[in-house]
């Protein structure tokens, strides 16, 4: 497996591959003065028989961005889910997308492509998570909750059953969500207006 980023998000990325018995084969970085990275040498571009990347960025756009640029016929985007995360049988996760240690996604839950479950997030039954969007440590997601494509729901966050979060929006660390964000909003705090 090829990560393409080489900052924190890799180095979880790359435990939770190693856990799972997935070897990291390369680091590609696009910053030309990342020279070194978890004791590897950073490539600066995909290696020409790359076959299986995950994008090991955190920044959601960026990820977006990298996504649309890389992707082609001969690149598969793997997923990497920690052993220590627990996922629902009937859960479907999308390629490109990671997994982290203490995360629960329960029962008929859809989780898009290159999405964020990061560190004992919870996302109860019936939650969809589109494309690009990050659900961040601790983050709870109750039950039939959507997450549009590149939201980003902050640390601890909770968002109360059936609320749906726009497109490209940011709910902020710590907020209560009692009502749908529109897309492109930040709210943070208690979100009930």
């Amino acid at each position: 497996m090829i990560l393409y980023g080489a900052g924190g998000h890799a180095k979880v990325i790359a435990d939770a591959l190693r856990r799972s018995g997935v070897e990291v084969s390369d680091i590609v970085d696009d910053d030309a003065e990342l020279t070194q990275f978890m004791g590897r040498k950073v490539l600066h571009r995909l290696p020409e028989d790359a076959r299986e990347v995950i994008i090991s960025v955190g920044d959601n756009r960026t990820r977006c961005r990298i996504a649309e640029r890389i992707g082609n016929d001969a690149i598969t985007f793997g997923k990497a889910i920690h052993p220590a995360s627990v996922v629902a049988d009937d859960v479907e996760i999308g390629d490109g997308t990671v997994v982290m240690a203490g995360s629960v996604i329960n029962s008929s839950t859809l989780v898009g492509r290159h999405a964020i479950i990061n560190t004992r997030a919870s996302v109860d039954h019936d939650c969809e998570i589109g494309d690009f969007a990050h659900v961040s440590p601790g983050a709870t997601l109750c039950g039939g909750v959507s997450v549009g494509v590149g939201a980003w729901i902050g640390a601890g966050a909770v968002v109360v059953p059936g609320v749906r979060i726009g497109d490209w929006s940011v709910v902020g660390a710590g907020s209560v969500v009692l009502k749908d964000v529109e897309n492109g909003a930040v709210v943070y705090g208690l979100v009930n207006r």
